[in-house]
């Protein structure tokens, strides 16, 4: 085995990839500890150390230093972090445990028509490779068997959502953020789900919820909040004439989300899909009905590529 300083100025000199690197310290790590009274380990337990996280960000931070300080240098290091990685060991499902060196985000779990016993198990091996885990789509029963099995589980319900974070923490309170706008008390689980998903992928989230059309003068007493966000999520049924207002009154993107609430010919919300994708009102994009966590991630790419270009 290796030492750490051998494998630090094998990455520098260029003779040691970052993912061999990764791999030859969790080979030496292994083992080293055992779960109390006999009891085994489970995978988010076992499957990094107190000391992995520095040592990965030590060898990561190694290897774009070896490829020169230029965005397109680092960003090339960074896709090289073990592109092919799959975890196919559960026989049902093949996990993309590289997804967060090609996308900046962990792979998601769709919870829908998973059993309990599958969120966990694909929980728990997600939760060993990354620092965040989401699961959409879980009802209140899956919810409660997968937070008794694994530590740390968060369940929001009306997001229908898990999340888990290694760190434990929120997102800080200041500075930028997404504003998560919903037009009646009824489309709120959609809104939820953006909002969860933006705030487990470490952005900020403002809400502004029931500032329907039917009373827009109240959507104007929030108008201050909505126009200081870097990207707005705007989650409507009915017609869906919300996306097209705010459309022209905001100067950043619009993500609409059209929601299966309505009465009969809102035809579960493609009247309001298609008003939406109808739009006059410029700098809206929208996305699948009651599809909150598609709008919630894309609200989270455009407001922290937009953070890293304001640090830079």
């Amino acid at each position: 085995m290796m030492n750490i300083d051998n494998i630090l100025k094998l990455v520098q000199s260029g003779d040691l990839d970052i993912a061999e690197a990764k791999r030859l310290l969790e080979e030496g790590l292994s083992g080293a500890h055992t779960a109390p009274a006999g009891r085994p380990e489970t995978a988010v337990q076992a499957g990094r150390t107190q000391e992995q996280p520095a040592m990965d960000k030590t060898v990561k931070d190694a290897g774009e230093k070896s490829a020169g300080d230029t965005p397109m240098r680092r960003k090339a290091s960074f896709l090289s972090l073990s592109e092919d990685a799959v975890d196919d060991s559960l026989g049902y499902a093949q996990l993309d445990l590289s997804r967060p060196a090609r996308t900046g985000f962990p792979e998601v779990i769709y919870g829908e028509s998973k059993s309990a016993e599958q969120i966990a198990a694909i929980f728990e091996r997600l939760a060993a490779h990354t620092d965040r885990v989401l699961a959409t789509r879980v009802d209140a029963d899956k919810a409660a068997y997968v937070a008794e099995r694994i530590p740390g589980v968060k369940h929001h319900p009306e997001a229908r959502a898990l999340t888990w974070l290694r760190s434990g923490e929120a997102v800080p309170d200041g500075g930028s953020y997404i504003a998560v706008v919903c037009a009646g008390t009824s489309d709120v689980p959609v809104a939820e789900e953006a909002a969860v998903t933006a705030e487990c992928l470490g952005s900020r989230v403002e809400r502004v919820y029931d500032v329907g059309v039917a009373g827009i003068h109240r959507l104007f007493r929030r108008l201050p909040v909505i126009r200081g966000a870097s990207a707005v999520v705007v989650v409507a049924g009915m017609e869906g004439a919300l996306a097209s207002v705010l459309g022209g009154l905001v100067a950043v993107p619009v993500i609409a989300v059209p929601t299966s609430v309505g009465y009969g010919a809102n035809f579960q919300g493609v009247a309001a899909l298609l008003s939406m994708l109808n739009a006059c009102a410029p700098g809206i994009s929208v996305v699948n009905i009651d599809n909150g966590f598609g709008a919630g991630y894309n609200a989270a790419l455009i407001h922290q590529n937009g953070t890293k270009r304001d640090e830079t």
